[in-house]
């Protein structure tokens, strides 16, 4: 017997309420960020380098000096990544007991659906005082990585320095804000007299909380932003600019939580039902949401695609790098590798160092080609993926301002289908971060390497000389 969309969708609301469906994203973003460590390290990316990546658990400086690799032996991105995939199947487990649990008890009956929404509630609150627990058990070493990233995002020092792996997990967050704005939404629902089934109402000023719980990621990135602005010794206005990105989604979900006043208003003239949402296109403040959307979406895309990424496609001026010079085959895709990166000139390398670097030589000649116009003149990947990734990203930022929109999805039958948008933003949320960290890789190598060599002090005498980088061609060096 065939379903109505109207059962459809009730169904999908009884199997898989709004809480289970943000423990999901959540776990989305863990593999996430599993994958993308994993998958730059088979990319011959070094990770902790780019990322500013630290064995100390305090706020001193980060432990990333260009010549000394020794201080990352006991810090390992295969570990990082191997751990990051534990805790996924720790979390993804038990959240799967969990809501095998609610469907066993529920058995798909309205009813009792509301009875027993305390369940992921309960698996919740356990993930939290997993997450907090000062005891070692359940990878307390990646947990207290993680919590310290969270809290030097929210209490960041007022004088800087904003880590890059700060600004990548900062990043992450604004993807996930419509999540943060779900957690909330579940909390209300599981109030006495709400149901798990219909998002609540707010009315008053409560109606201004989902808004403001969903801009916090967004506050938090634009005030890394004035911060490295306002560094001493600054001289950029870079952030300034990067800023004024993060400022302009504060429009598109204000303007947005206020439509709910027109729509309350519509309502008692017209009665529940909205005869053809004619208002949309009527009201000056849904015109007003439409053009802080399109700015936002189209600002956001210009910022990834000519500074998070370094491309050349949508620059002012482009660098005409790749035109006056080939692609340089010693700039290196691993800043720390086995084979030291600097070395005084009167050493010279061993047998196998040698035999190493010369592989290291051929492989790079083969994968740092020169690069197509609007791209720039180093890439880490093949340069067929690009076009793909600068597509993909334009149509998931003009979505991705309608998501931020409370007032889209205030009845039951528009969330799931934003479930399954959140998900696309957390996927474009992770191609972003391989051609994120790329870019910055390629950056760190050009202010250090501009020429081929580089000529620099360790604090020691002497003159040292960048070499290639030992690439991972067998197993990865245990010691590394």
């Amino acid at each position: 017997m065939m379903t109505s969309p109207d059962n459809e969708e009730l169904y999908q609301h009884l199997s898989f309420p709004l809480p289970y469906r943000v423990l999901v994203l959540v776990g989305l973003g863990i593999l996430g960020w599993a994958t993308n460590l994993h998958g730059l390290d088979v990319s011959g990316v070094d990770t902790i380098a780019a990322m500013d990546l630290r064995t100390d658990t305090g706020l001193a400086k980060p432990v990333m000096p260009v010549h000394h690799s020794a201080a990352f032996n006991h810090l390992r991105v295969v570990d990082l990544y191997h751990a990051a995939y534990r805790l996924f199947s720790l979390y993804s487990f038990s959240c799967f007991l969990s809501w095998s649990f609610y469907r066993l008890v529920t058995q798909g009956d309205p009813a009792r659906v509301d009875s027993y929404g305390y369940i992921p509630v309960i698996t919740t609150l356990a993930i939290i005082i997993v997450l907090l627990c000062p005891y070692d058990i359940f990878l307390r070493h990646e947990r207290e990585k993680f919590t310290l990233g969270i809290r030097r995002c929210i209490f960041p020092a007022p004088n800087g320095p904003i880590y890059f792996s700060d600004v990548v997990l900062a990043d992450i967050g604004t993807s996930f804000a419509k999540v943060f704005g779900d957690i909330w939404q579940s909390l209300w629902m599981l109030k006495p007299g709400n149901s798990i089934l219909v998002p609540p109402v707010h009315d008053n000023w409560m109606r201004w909380i989902l808004p403001t719980v969903m801009s916090f990621p967004f506050f938090i990135r634009f005030r890394q932003c004035l911060i490295e602005y306002n560094m001493p010794g600054n001289e950029s206005r870079r952030p300034l600019f990067n800023a004024l990105k993060y400022a302009t989604s504060f429009p598109v979900i204000y303007l947005s939580a206020a439509q709910r006043l027109v729509i309350v208003d519509l309502m008692k003239e017209r009665g529940k039902k909205l005869a053809g949402e004619v208002w949309h296109g009527e009201h000056p403040l849904f015109r007003l949401w439409l053009l802080a959307a399109v700015v936002n979406s189209l600002y956001s895309f210009w910022w990834d695609v000519t500074n998070d990424w370094g491309l050349d496609l949508m620059k002012f001026e482009p660098s005409t790098n790749h035109e006056r010079q080939p692609p340089q085959p010693l700039l290196l895709a691993r800043l720390h590798s086995g084979t030291p990166l600097i070395r005084r000139y009167p050493d010279s390398l061993s047998e196998e160092e040698d035999r190493h670097a010369g592989q290291a030589h051929d492989l790079l000649k083969h994968r740092y080609r020169q690069s197509c116009y609007g791209l720039r003149s180093v890439l880490l990947y093949p340069r067929m993926i690009y076009p793909a990734l600068i597509f993909l990203n334009l149509l998931l930022r003009m979505t991705w301002s309608v998501k931020l929109s409370p007032h889209v999805n205030l009845t039951r039958d528009g969330t799931v289908a934003f479930f399954w948008l959140e998900v696309a933003e957390v996927v474009r949320r992770w191609l972003w971060v391989f051609v994120r960290v790329e870019w910055e890789v390629v950056k760190k190598i050009e202010e250090r390497n501009p020429a081929n060599y580089l000529d620099d002090r360790s604090g020691d005498e002497g003159e040292y000389e960048m070499i290639p980088a030992t690439p991972d061609l067998s197993e990865r060096n245990p010691t590394l």
